[in-house]
């Protein structure tokens, strides 16, 4: 076979074929693995900011619900909480919540939009334990200066009823207060915050 034989068109329009079908073969390939890469409807809908009704928490009680795979408190506080939150301050190592995460509406003595409703991711900043919600006051095991919060039982921790951390324990700083605004009086939307 010479020169003069070989069609080059032909051979180009195989070429071309070839490179054609084998970027069609990687991109087919490809979508699996890419497909793979993109979040599932779970992991989205998990991440979401969840609506919470608080219609029937009554004064002292605290709710728990979840948002991105955390627990998330609402505790419904009474007058009598309300008053011990500056009787504290002189026990706690961050009273004005200087080193701590919150939404900067929740920057204030009570860590909430609202007073009397606090709202926290319920996880111990120490190492990740879940804190016990413990309203009485002066309980044998906690002490006669205990006036009602959440104690870590993993390594002792202290919180008062905003969630801040005492002095001289394992914990940093204060518990996460997670963003979250009012729909209406009685529906909070946790994982969003709206001024």
């Amino acid at each position: 076979m010479n020169e003069n034989d070989i069609d080059l068109e032909k051979r180009r329009f195989l070429t071309q074929t070839t490179v054609a079908l084998g970027t069609a073969g990687v991109v087919f390939a490809a979508v699996p693995f890419i497909n793979y890469l993109k979040p599932g409807a779970g992991t989205l809908e998990a991440g979401a900011p969840i609506d919470v009704d608080i219609t029937k928490l009554e004064p002292g009680q605290m709710i728990r619900v979840e948002w991105r795979g955390q627990p998330i408190w609402i505790l419904k506080r009474t007058d009598e909480m309300l008053e011990t939150l500056t009787e504290l301050e002189p026990v706690l190592a961050d009273p004005d919540s200087d080193e701590s995460v919150q939404p900067e509406s929740c920057k204030n003595q009570y860590r909430s939009i609202k007073p009397e409703i606090f709202v926290a991711v319920g996880i111990c900043t120490h190492l990740g334990c879940s804190p016990t919600y413990r309203p009485e006051v002066a309980p044998p095991d906690l002490g006669k200066d205990w006036l009602g919060g959440f104690f870590c039982p993993c390594h002792g921790s202290r919180f008062d009823l905003a969630g801040r951390v005492y002095k001289k324990v394992p914990a940093p700083t204060n518990l996460v207060v997670p963003p979250y605004w009012y729909e209406t009086d009685t529906r909070i939307i946790v994982g969003e915050e709206r001024t």
